[in-house]
């Protein structure tokens, strides 16, 4: 094999770390962290990056090296093979393996915050009802109970109060739906015949000083069927006044309907 290739194929992790680099320099990332928790998120993420973006670029420099010495053309002699050593497989199925441990153990507190360790007294419950394709949302009205005259129904609109522990109560209707809040960091499947506990607060409403309310995606990220591409919804975080008259705008706009 010419020794172009070898070249040829150094490119690839050097190009490869160098996107990966100015991407994220450049804005080219992960979307702005509004939520609480979203910096332990991260930190797992860049964690795990960089553990296997060390192993990648050191697998490519080897066999860029490998591919440099055993040049066909400058080795014109017969190719020899070895049956290789148990003590090196057992090496790398140890090391592999110890390192899937120390990510295990190393994950779960933050696994636990953000999906097990429920809020006993949040400052706001909403129900989340996802269905082909649109999201359904409904608030307790004044009496702070669910299934009531007075609860309050949305669609692809979620409101929440910044600063405040919120509590979804998510549910699906149909299919298998994933309830992703790319912002807040939460990603969560909803599954048919389930209620599942998501909660999240939202430390700040914008990157603009003085803003009352800021608007974030809310998507699915499971694929449900053929209009998936548009089960697009919106979260808006903003003050508590807003909040409130927000609620009263949804109230007045049921109560004309009746």
């Amino acid at each position: 094999m010419s020794r172009l290739w070898s070249l040829l194929f150094l490119a690839v992790p050097v190009v490869g770390v160098w996107i990966c680099i100015w991407s994220a320099n450049n804005g080219y990332w992960l979307p702005d962290d509004i939520s609480s928790h979203g910096h332990t998120i991260d930190h797992l993420f860049n964690f795990c990056l960089w553990l296997t973006g060390a192993v990648f670029v050191v697998t490519e420099l080897v066999m860029v090296w490998f591919m440099w010495k055993y040049d066909a053309k400058a080795h014109a002699e017969p190719v020899k093979y070895t049956h290789g050593s148990h003590n090196l497989e057992i090496v790398w199925t140890i090391v592999p393996a110890a390192t899937l441990l120390f990510i295990a153990i190393y994950q779960m507190n933050a696994w636990a915050n953000v999906k097990m360790r429920v809020p006993k007294d949040p400052d706001v419950e909403v129900e989340v009802v996802a269905r082909q394709f649109e999201w359904r949302i409904r608030y307790p009205g004044k009496d702070g109970v669910f299934n009531t005259r007075d609860d309050l129904h949305s669609v692809n609109d979620l409101h929440v109060p910044v600063g405040e522990q919120i509590l979804v109560r998510l549910k699906s209707q149909d299919v298998l739906h994933d309830f992703f809040l790319p912002h807040l960091r939460i990603k969560q499947d909803a599954v048919p015949g389930m209620v599942i506990p998501v909660w999240f607060k939202a430390e700040r409403i914008s990157n603009v000083t003085g803003a009352t309310s800021a608007n974030y995606d809310l998507v699915c990220a499971e694929l449900c069927g053929w209009g998936h591409y548009k089960m697009k919804g919106q979260l808006t975080v903003e003050t508590r006044d807003e909040y409130e008259r927000f609620l009263a705008n949804l109230e007045q706009q049921q109560e004309a309907t009746q």
